[in-house]
């Protein structure tokens, strides 16, 4: 054999592995659009890659997962969506408000969204329809902002001689009218004032729970949203600091010593959309995947801490409590 032969022979024989491994499928990404922070989320995140890994998906291994956290920077949220268009992910995860949801699904038309939230999906404009959401966009939303009326019925069975309540809401959010409204509505039907405060930044929270010694009132509601859940630490403290009794919307601040929780499972939803998104990168389509609600639900309080304020919990809401700290 000449050697200019076997020179082509070899070259043709290194080229073909090579094009098998340029023809091989690209791994798929996955933009995690939320926002909240990494640090608050991470109990949700295990849920939502254990997902993930049922449909036989592992971050770093056979999928990539782009981040993008707004940290309680609503106004971050349709760059952020941007960026992830532009990277032309397979799929866009959004979660921590309707906001994201909103965000991703204003920024593409043609790259699959799967939502978690804690908002009416038809409401705040994502879906046409639960059963049939069309377009590009299914996911899961669970029962936070609107059981503000249960937050509210839980402080007034503690203070029942309680005339006042406040409430701490994001004014930011597309959902801010109905949780007012809700919270108003049930205040009447309790014969209770409900003041509305809000917040949208660590100062400004620092204000509210400032002026409450003015106010005097006889509990304070935090209102459902991811900012506020990132912030939890420093609403627990506050709180504790001016001994008010709070009711949060997520059992990790009663866990972190606030004084009770009343709300969603969040962790279970993250679970379902992580289903959603394994299925839709397997190659199942969104038409054929509606929006799913978690109803799980759940009632904790912190018997430490209303000893501290000074207060019994009746037994009729520790028999209705999913968990009790002692």
């Amino acid at each position: 054999m000449r050697r200019r032969e076997f020179i082509t022979l070899l070259g043709g024989a290194t080229a073909r592995p090579l094009m098998a491994r340029a023809q091989q499928p690209a791994m798929p990404i996955i933009g995690f659009l939320h926002g909240g922070t990494r640090e608050a989320y991470g109990p949700m995140l295990a849920a939502f890659y254990k997902s993930l890994g049922e449909f036989g998906y592992v971050k770093g291994q056979n999928v990539t997962i782009e981040f993008r956290w707004a940290q309680g920077r609503i106004e971050r949220l349709p760059d952020l969506a941007a960026d992830l268009v532009r990277r032309q992910v397979s799929i866009i995860f959004a979660g921590g408000g309707a906001e994201p949801a909103l965000a991703a699904k204003a920024a593409t038309s043609k790259i699959p969204i799967v939502f978690a939230n804690g908002v009416d999906p038809i409401e705040v404009g994502l879906v046409a329809s639960v059963s049939r959401p069309g377009g590009n966009i299914t996911g899961v939303f669970f029962l936070l902002n609107t059981l503000g009326h249960k937050e509210l019925e839980a402080l007034h069975n503690l203070r029942p001689d309680a005339t006042v309540i406040a409430a701490l809401i994001n004014p930011n959010l597309a959902s801010t009218g109905s949780q007012s409204k809700d919270l108003e509505i049930a205040g009447h039907a309790l014969g209770l004032q409900v003041r509305i405060l809000h917040a949208s930044t660590e100062s400004e929270i620092e204000m509210v729970f400032g002026s409450l010694p003015h106010m005097q009132p006889g509990g304070i509601v935090i209102g459902a949203n991811a900012f506020f859940f990132s912030r939890r630490d420093q609403l627990v403290g506050l709180a504790t600091r001016y001994s008010v009794p709070a009711v949060y919307p997520w059992r990790e601040a009663a866990v972190a010593g606030g004084l009770m929780s009343y709300g969603a499972d969040v962790t279970d939803a993250y679970r379902i959309a992580g289903n959603y998104a394994g299925r839709v990168l397997r190659g199942e389509k969104l038409a054929d995947l509606p929006v799913q609600q978690s109803t799980n639900t759940e009632l904790v309080v912190n018997l430490k801490t209303a000893k501290s304020l000074g207060l019994t919990f009746p037994i009729t809401l520790l028999g209705r409590a999913n968990e009790v700290i002692e």
